[in-house]
């Protein structure tokens, strides 16, 4: 590979990596609140306890729709959707958008840093 070809890659690869907004960290103590304001009515963090939303155990990096004994939307069991930090960060902000057809009966968290602090309280919930 010739040396004007790997700086061009090289430019290539940095302004992706810059054009890509990076989620924020959250922080965990607050995440627990928002949970409990926000979620806790129908979801429970502990494994294989549904309410009227599936468990949130383990949820950070499950794919979508895998808990075997809740009843998930056809769509979002087929979105194919992997819930990484970023793909949370979408649903929480929107979910009609983000599964249209999905059946969580929430508007949406507006603000980025609640979104980032709640994340980061799931993904220690193991």
């Amino acid at each position: 590979m010739n040396a004007s070809l790997l700086r061009r890659a090289a430019a290539l690869l940095l302004g992706a990596a810059i054009a890509t907004p990076a989620l924020a960290a959250g922080d965990a103590k607050l995440g627990a609140d928002l949970f409990s304001e926000h979620c806790a009515e129908c979801h429970s963090l502990k494994e294989g306890r549904n309410k009227k939303g599936p468990s949130l155990f383990a949820s950070v990096g499950r794919k979508a729709g895998q808990i075997g004994d809740f009843s998930y939307s056809d769509a979002l069991k087929a979105s194919g959707i992997t819930w990484t930090p970023e793909q949370l960060d979408a649903y929480l902000k929107a979910p009609k958008q983000a599964v249209p057809g999905g059946k969580m009966k929430y508007d949406g968290m507006a603000e980025a840093k609640d979104r980032a602090d709640l994340i980061a309280y799931l993904a220690t919930v193991r």
